[in-house]
């Protein structure tokens, strides 16, 4: 874990923060895949979490999406599109949790 999170170090967060980043994905995918179709996940996590980008911006993180995430599933997976949007809208959830947890950073209520 870093020693202490410096908001100013995120914002090259590939520099200061790289093992941390993959380990927070990385927690967060296994989550997932234990709790729903292994399928979807590795599907949701090589075509469209592959190209998000975690921020943290007044005091909080999230999670960007790239542009359309369900066209980029499409025809990879076999998917509904609500089942698609609850299991996305959980996963970055996750992500988000994991980064707050593996950076040490104090979840604002």
């Amino acid at each position: 874990m870093a020693d202490e999170f410096d908001p100013e170090k995120f914002e090259d967060k590939y520099a200061h923060y790289f093992n941390e980043l993959q380990r927070a994905y990385k927690n967060a995918f296994n989550q997932m895949n234990d709790r729903y179709d292994s399928e979807l996940i590795h599907g949701i996590d090589q075509t469209v979490l592959n190209e998000s980008e975690p921020f943290y911006e007044d005091g909080e993180f999230r999670v960007e999406l790239p542009e359309n995430p369900r066209d980029r599933i499409r025809g990879a997976v076999a998917v509904d599109d609500e089942t698609f949007e609850e299991t996305l809208e959980e996963y970055v959830e996750r992500i988000e949790s994991e980064l707050y947890r593996t950076l040490g950073v104090e979840r604002p209520e």
